[in-house]
Formats: structure tokens, sequence, C-alpha cells
């Protein structure tokens, strides 16, 4: 997985994971006091949940600033997330919820693991399709430069046997 190096950037990993987290828990209080019948506290959640993405993204954005993201790199980043899970973190949490006896929990996490899985795959064949779209593109363009210089290079041709012939013209009507 993409590690950030410096402490400042590890802080900044926390806040970025304790924003996203109060983002997901007001949504999800809010879901409750919804359910509960109080409208006015489930805004309450959502709107300070709205304000807690804002946070997130603010901290995203010097981790990851996007004026240096492509395409080929934020679905790099997230095949790497994905795939992080897969294989490391929901493992290991699933070996530790065996050993605690939580078989909730090694359910959650078994499941959670193959979604990821599947974001992983979502991902990689986005970027294969975005790699090959690339390609397609990059040929055509290709082709139309190409037929855009030999109209160019005929024009080239042409506009000096033009002009001779406009000098004839304007000879053959000057001794008219």
């Amino acid at each position: 997985m993409h590690q950030h190096n410096t402490q400042t950037e590890k802080n900044l990993e926390s806040a970025f994971a304790g924003e996203s987290m109060a983002n997901r828990k007001y949504l999800y209080f809010a879901k409750i006091a919804r359910k509960l019948g109080a409208d006015e506290v489930a805004d309450l959640f959502e709107e300070t949940a709205h304000q807690e993405t804002g946070h997130a993204f603010a901290h995203l954005e010097l981790l990851y600033p996007s004026q240096e993201m492509t395409v080929e790199r934020i679905l790099e980043l997230a095949i790497e997330g994905e795939l992080y899970e897969t294989n490391q973190m929901y493992p290991e949490f699933e070996r530790i919820a065996v050993q605690e006896g939580d078989q909730a929990a090694v359910s959650e996490f078994q499941e959670q693991a193959k979604e990821s899985a599947e974001h992983a795959e979502i991902f990689t064949k986005a970027a294969k399709r975005f790699k090959a779209l690339g390609l397609v593109e990059r040929y055509h363009a290709n082709r139309y430069i190409n037929a855009l210089d030999k109209v160019q290079n005929k024009t080239t041709e042409i506009e000096p046997k033009l002009q001779s012939k406009e000098s004839n013209s304007k000879g053959s009507e000057s001794a008219a």
C-alpha cells in the first residue's frame, strides 16, 4: 500500500481516517435518529457529516495533490488500497477475531475481504479499459494528424501553381 513517510503525512492520514470515520458514523446516527422520529437531530448529523467530508477532502488534497493526479494514478491507488484490504488487513483482522471467538466479526471480515477483491478487480478492469481507450484515441489522433499533414502538403504544392496562374491571367489582362 502507498506509504507516506513523514510524521506530518502520517498525521494527515490519521486525520483523514478520523474525519472519514466521523462522516460515516454521523450518517449512521442520522439514519437511526430519523428512524426514531427525530428528524431535526438527523438533519444535524447529516449536516455535520457533510462538513466532515470537507475536512477529509482537505487532508487528501495535501496527501494526494490533485494537480499531480492522473486517471492512471488514481486507479493505481484504488487497486493498491483494495488489494491491501484483501490480502493483509482483513485476513489479519479475521485471524484475531477467530482467536477472540467473535464469529460475527469473522464473517464480517471475510465478506469485506471478498468485496475488496471484487473492487480491486473492477478498478483493474477500468484501468485496462482506460489504457486501451488511450491507445485508440492516440491511433485516431495520429490518423487525423497524418491526414491533416497530407492536406497541408497538397495546399503547399498547389499555392505556387495558383499564384503562377494568377500572375499569368493578370499579365494577359494588362496586355489587353
